[in-house]
């Protein structure tokens, strides 16, 4: 398990300097309280305005400007791994979807040799995938749900939120990651009685 601190909070100014020195204060106070855990930031891993790669990499010249930067925000020591974004239905409007899987392999690359030869620690793509907008296409194709909905809630979805049952599939591999870690871990006493009617079925 891992937490992240940030998820997708941008600095007070366009040079990231606020944002670093948030970090920087935030991650040293969840170590000194908890080290058993690692500890990521949780943003989106646009490159910021002093870098030479936020117009070869990022998404467009907007993002250099958001207050925050991959490389800084990343650095501190006390951030235990890299965390990176890959939202493309949303970064771009006018890309054809083979322009945005270019995009995506060259954003995932960049990000990669900077972990290892800039940062020296592992980078995670912790929020992937197309949107609904993309669904004939493979949307819904990522392993971290953003959100979960129950029926009524669609007026709250960002395109990216997903009613299990409604898609037999993705229900099918929740329930067996569920029961998998209920096995693995315990479960609370709360849940014990639902787990295992639900797993049993399977």
């Amino acid at each position: 398990m891992a937490l992240a601190r940030a998820a997708t909070t941008y600095g007070l100014s366009s040079k990231g300097v606020t944002s670093v020195d948030w970090i920087e204060e935030m991650s040293s106070f969840v170590k000194s309280i908890d080290r058993k855990h690692m500890l990521t930031i949780g943003l989106e891993g646009f490159y910021g305005p002093n870098s030479p790669k936020k117009d070869t990499v990022n998404p467009e010249f907007w993002a250099a400007d958001l207050g925050a930067d991959f490389i800084r925000n990343s650095a501190p020591s006390t951030v235990d791994f890299a965390s990176v974004h890959i939202y493309p239905d949303h970064w771009f409007k006018k890309k054809s979807l083979e322009g945005k899987l270019m995009f995506v392999a060259k954003w995932m690359r960049s990000h990669i040799e900077d972990g290892d030869q800039v940062l020296k620690k592992p980078v995670m793509f912790i929020k992937f995938g197309l949107s609904d907008l993309n669904k004939e296409k493979g949307g819904r194709g990522r392993i971290f749900a953003w959100q979960f909905f129950v029926e009524g809630m669609e007026d709250y979805n960002d395109d990216f939120g997903i009613v299990p049952w409604k898609r037999a599939s993705t229900y099918e591999i929740i329930i067996q990651h569920t029961c998998r870690l209920a096995k693995a871990h315990g479960t609370i006493a709360s849940q014990k009685e639902n787990l295992k009617h639900l797993c049993n079925q399977r």
